[in-house]
């Protein structure tokens, strides 16, 4: 069974402490950082060990491309999603081609290693968003709905489940959440005409979606992740969503609002969310998790659809992944240096 806490582990292999917390029945997920990576086969053991204490562990990991990819030494280093944008603008059959190659290429190393999905792709405009910036496809909606389906095709074909975020959008606000309380003045017909478009159009394809921790004041009074209105009344009610909802990470500045770890993750799962994270801070975690323990598991059914199809293979010390792999690869890295 499926819990709804994901947290991390410090190092790169588990601890007593990491093995008893994994045994916890309302630990649902594991999330790797760029702190627990040596190696491809270092990671693949990592991720079975983590399975055999608990077979049900769903593991993810923040491989977007750019300034945000953990998996690093021993993997294809992506490019930022902007610069399908930049390329879209003037090839734009050549810029869809790479963007799926791309997604199929992120997900099939991240798959190999044994980790089931990365939190990908972003959603939000490429706009004035100080933590956003080129994470986003593109600067128009226009641009970011095609690129977008053809990235999470790639996905899809590896056999990875894709996550938006976040939801109903970031880009259009200039605070960092993870330092800041980040609120949004703009109207609700204003976020939806301009934000929310790419979220309504790619809805049918998206496995998961992370609310943002944004207060958008004159729509609800709560972070996104806290609020009932954008979780249940606009995603379940009026848009008859029934993937995955994910928190983004409860340790954030912004997510402060809501109280302590157990308030916040209290908060999320009651506004609608199916998982919490709590990320970078154990004692924090422990909490979180004392606060979750008497509560019912979250729908399982819906959490499953999560589960990577994760290739049966030994991973030695560099990734070596077939034909269509090394071609992928060498059509990304030669689209990469071209920028």
């Amino acid at each position: 069974m499926i819990g709804a806490l994901m947290l991390d582990i410090a190092g790169t292999e588990l601890t007593l402490e990491d093995i008893e917390l994994l045994q916890a029945p309302q630990v649902g997920g594991m999330i790797l950082f760029a702190r627990n990576i040596e190696s491809p086969a270092q990671v693949r053991a990592l991720t079975d060990h983590m399975r055999q204490i608990r077979p049900d562990i769903l593991i993810a990991v923040d491989q977007e491309g750019g300034r945000v990819q953990r998996l690093k030494h021993g993997f294809s280093l992506l490019p930022a999603m902007g610069q399908f944008g930049e390329l879209y603008l003037t090839e734009p059959e050549k810029a869809l081609a790479l963007a799926e190659k791309c997604g199929w290429l992120m997900a099939i190393e991240v798959l190999a290693v044994g980790i089931d999905f990365s939190f990908a792709p972003v959603l939000d405009l490429n706009d004035i968003s100080d933590v956003i910036g080129d994470r986003g496809f593109a600067q128009n909606m226009t641009d970011i709905v095609p690129l977008v389906d053809a990235f999470m095709h790639g996905m899809k074909r590896a056999g990875m489940a894709t996550t938006g975020k976040h939801f109903p959008g970031h880009g259009s606000v200039k605070a960092d959440s993870h330092v800041a309380a980040a609120i949004d003045t703009r109207s609700y017909d204003e976020i939806y005409h301009k934000d929310m478009q790419s979220f309504i159009k790619l809805m049918p394809q998206l496995d998961a979606l992370m609310p943002a921790h944004v207060i958008y004041e004159k729509v609800d009074p709560n972070p996104a992740g806290f609020s009932k209105f954008w979780l249940q009344k606009i995603l379940r009610q009026q848009f008859n969503y029934d993937g995955v909802l994910f928190s983004d990470d409860l340790t954030m500045q912004a997510a402060c609002v809501a109280g302590g770890a157990d308030a916040r993750i209290q908060a999320a799962l009651n506004a609608g969310c199916d998982m919490g994270l709590v990320c970078n801070h154990r004692e924090s975690a422990r909490t979180a998790l004392a606060g979750i323990e008497n509560l019912p598991l979250p729908n399982q059914e819906r959490l499953e659809r999560m589960r990577g199809k994760i290739p049966n293979i030994q991973i030695g010390a560099q990734l070596e992944l077939g034909n269509e792999w090394q071609a992928v690869r060498k059509a990304i890295e030669e689209f990469k240096n071209s920028r």
